[in-house]
């Protein structure tokens, strides 16, 4: 398919409103202004668009990432919006962070003037789109999970009219929990394994035993519960603490051990083996970047543990009625089958596709073909959904 090209200008955007909260999570600036910074990526003389597409994500920045910039080189402005938690999701709240979206979606429809708004939901911001979208159509959350006064029934949310979800995972907490190193008994002491389960030793490998995987599985949900313990306590703890504390910090260990990185068949696609996109699991798993690496309390809760956590994108996958595009790359070494198919058979409706790009990895670098294939179903999509008519 041949692509109109067009040079970007990139115009900051910014957003900002005051916002009560019981504390000051984010560094600098007033206690009670929540400040937005994204960058709007306009193609040059390009026909007038009725149509924006908004790239968001829990803490990245997407703006210089190869799809966002290929298909605003097509023809669709594409705004990149950075949440309030910019490259640091240390104390991040998923609930406030729909709230983010949502002025981002606002400042689209109402100040610049578009008549539509489609979630450009890449990576992490594919369970965040869906997160979004459902709390516009179906509000219910008052509360963030550790009990703060966070009402999206009241925000007055406007709901997207299109959803796309390239290369995504199916939530946060879920990937983090996947990720975790099962064989870690000591949250205090990483070097404390229980060696049956310990992937990274050199005594376990390839194929992997149901009895394995099954026990692995197991015991990373165990250990998301017991971090979910120990928080629920620090909490409780917090609330009669003399010196007026209301949140402390902790470090998650060793969260780059899914075993679908030592054994690709399971969940198989076309990925490398023993690689991910930071590097090899053995070597990365414990990395200062790493998956989850440093939360507060409040923020575990949100947006990593497997049991409290609300930004499930299968469950609210669910919740949402608008057209839905779900593209998976085959040789993706992040989001894997699994991942995307769950997002597919979460959504209800049936104005729902799903296509996938052979050969593709997770940010398409290197791979201008593979970047061409996804940024042409996505225009297609768009056009039938009479999103776009370039």
């Amino acid at each position: 398919m041949s692509l109109p090209r067009y040079e970007i200008d990139r115009v900051p955007v910014i957003v900002q409103w005051d916002e009560k909260a019981k504390f000051k999570e984010t560094y600098g600036g007033r206690g009670d202004r929540v400040t937005l910074e994204g960058q709007m990526l306009r193609p040059k003389n390009a026909p007038p668009s009725k149509t924006a597409l908004l790239a968001m994500h829990p803490s990245g920045l997407l703006n210089m990432l190869p799809m966002m910039n290929a298909v605003a080189a097509a023809g669709l402005p594409v705004l990149c919006g950075g949440s309030r938690y910019p490259k640091n999701d240390t104390a991040l709240i998923m609930e406030k962070v729909a709230i983010d979206m949502g002025a981002y979606v606002r400042h689209l429809k109402e100040q610049l003037g578009f008549e539509k708004v489609v979630l450009l939901g890449w990576s992490g911001g594919g369970s965040l789109s869906l997160f979004y979208q459902s709390e516009t159509e179906d509000p219910t959350i008052t509360h963030t999970p550790a009990g703060d006064e966070c009402d999206l029934t009241t925000a007055k949310l406007i709901p997207a009219d299109g959803i796309m979800q390239i290369a995504t995972h199916v939530a946060r907490s879920i990937t983090l929990t996947e990720w975790m190193d099962a064989s870690i008994l000591d949250e205090n002491d990483p070097d404390k394994r229980d060696p049956s389960l310990d992937i990274f030793s050199g005594d376990i490998s390839a194929p992997l035993s149901a009895d394995f995987i099954q026990r692995y599985r197991a015991a990373q949900i165990a250990r998301s519960k017991r971090i979910d313990d120990w928080v629920w306590d620090r909490l409780e703890a917090l609330k009669t603490n003399p010196r007026g504390e209301m949140e402390r910090c902790f470090v998650v260990h060793g969260t780059k051990a899914d075993i679908r990185w030592i054994d690709t068949a399971i969940d198989p696609n076309d990925r490398l083996p023993n690689w991910t996109s930071s590097g090899r699991p053995g070597e990365v798993s414990m990395s200062p970047a790493g998956l989850g690496r440093y939360s507060s309390l409040r923020s575990w809760l949100s947006q990593w543990s497997f049991k409290h956590s609300r930004a499930d994108g299968p469950k609210c996958a669910g919740r949402t009625n608008v057209p839905v595009l779900v593209v998976e790359n085959s040789a993706d070494e992040v989001c894997t089958p699994s991942h995307l198919q769950r997002i597919y058979d979460g959504i209800r409706h049936a104005d729902k596709e799903k296509h996938v790009i052979k050969g593709a990895t997770h940010y398409y670098f290197d791979q201008r073909d593979k970047l061409a294939e996804s940024v042409g179903i996505s225009l297609d999509w768009l056009r039938r959904k009479n999103f776009y008519d370039a």
